[in-house]
């Protein structure tokens, strides 16, 4: 074993995730192995993915398995053999072919519902690779039609991990040009001129490199019922859009859990009741909540967030430690603001939530550096279900 491929071994069974190539490609198929050179070979450190996706159209699907899986020329396996590279799974079961709107095999990219079906192949291959934690995704845009190209980054920027990685290869001139090159080989290696006008070339002088592509990774912002099914490219932008500026928040008192972008939440009674008092102020589009006094007991505030409960959840509804806690003449200041960040915690770790916070809290000016607490929604985002 040379002193390379021991490198590569070693660096491939230590590695802690299982490492997942995927590319789209088109009617270039060299794309998988010139990638498959810029992460394995020539960029420090190594990357060797363990497996490797590919998403394309019926004719891109043949001529990959004619290509790179085939026995001559079979260019896959050529490579690894002049590189030495550690086995790595990539049979014709690792092709995917997208599907037309009856479920055929689709052929080409030639209308709107083509490039929806293509959006929501992609996103749903990008999902389902990303669903296990032990996983690392390095997806390329570089092959196929540049629709397919924006779909697989957009995927990434929706399913992303921090782990997962996004990029687009480069080849030297003039060999990104000759669909006769596959890769940079270890050893000369002549490409023949085909055309009028073109020399022959050395695939072993040619050069391959990566473009990293970062990207803003959105999957937190998600809901569960977008991130664990098959629910569409488009329904996915559409929760992110919502997520990322509409928030939509429902205090489901017969549930005991608040919805958050139709998220189930659960939070604990004390913190229910007084997210259900922030949300019916908003309703009521009353001025910010006035935070109690952290020194001294402060009855005048008690009293009138016991009266606003009963009206906000129905006197029957007001969780029996927040009312207990009502009824002592103790100083509440630090409960509240302690209550109010383990709720906006525990909303924040959902991924439910938008990129700002949903308690607004300002200086109301009436004492030194008094807080009022308030909602970041608009009143009619705000809804209160009561049994």
């Amino acid at each position: 074993m040379t002193r390379f491929e021991a490198h590569l071994n070693s660096a491939h069974h230590t590695q802690l995730k299982r490492r997942i190539l995927i590319c789209v490609t088109g009617l270039s198929p060299q794309i998988v192995t010139e990638t498959l050179f810029a992460l394995s070979v020539s960029q420090t450190p190594r990357w060797v993915p363990d497996e490797i996706r590919l998403i394309t159209t019926q004719r891109g699907a043949d001529n990959a398995r004619l290509t790179l899986l085939s026995d001559n020329p079979g260019w896959f396996h050529r490579m690894c053999r002049d590189w030495q590279l550690p086995p790595i799974a990539f049979d014709s079961s690792h092709i995917e072919v997208l599907q037309d709107v009856h479920g055929q095999p689709l052929e080409d990219i030639r209308d709107d519902q083509d490039n929806q079906r293509t959006a929501d192949g992609i996103a749903d291959l990008v999902r389902r690779m990303t669903e296990d934690e032990h996983t690392e995704i390095h997806a390329s845009i570089a092959g196929g039609r540049k629709t397919m190209g924006f779909f697989m980054g957009y995927a990434m920027s929706l399913w992303g991990r921090p782990q997962d990685k996004l990029s687009h290869v480069l080849i030297s001139a003039p060999f990104e040009s000759r669909p006769e090159f596959f890769y940079p080989t270890p050893k000369p290696h002549v490409i023949p001129a085909r055309a009028p006008g073109q020399d022959p070339l050395d695939a072993s002088t040619a050069k391959v490199w990566l473009g990293d592509i970062p990207f803003v990774r959105l999957r937190k912002l998600l809901p569960a019922s977008i991130t664990g099914q098959n629910s569409g490219f488009a329904q996915a932008v559409s929760a992110a859009n919502r997520a990322l500026d509409q928030v939509e928040l429902e205090i489901d008192i017969a549930q005991s859990c608040v919805r958050v972008n139709q998220q189930r939440i659960a939070l604990p009674p004390m913190q229910m009741g007084l997210l259900g008092l922030l949300a019916w102020r908003c309703q009521q589009q009353l001025p910010p909540l006035r935070a109690p006094l952290k020194e001294v007991d402060d009855p005048e505030w008690r009293t009138m967030v016991r009266r606003e409960l009963g009206q906000a959840l129905g006197e029957m509804n007001i969780p029996d430690s927040l009312d207990k806690r009502l009824k002592e003449s103790k100083p509440m200041g630090a409960t509240v603001s302690e209550q109010l960040s383990k709720m906006e915690k525990t909303l924040a770790n959902s991924g439910a939530l938008p990129l700002s916070g949903l308690i607004a809290r300002n200086n109301i000016g009436t004492r030194s550096r008094q807080q009022g607490y308030s909602l970041n929604l608009q009143a009619e985002r705000v809804r209160i279900t009561k049994p």
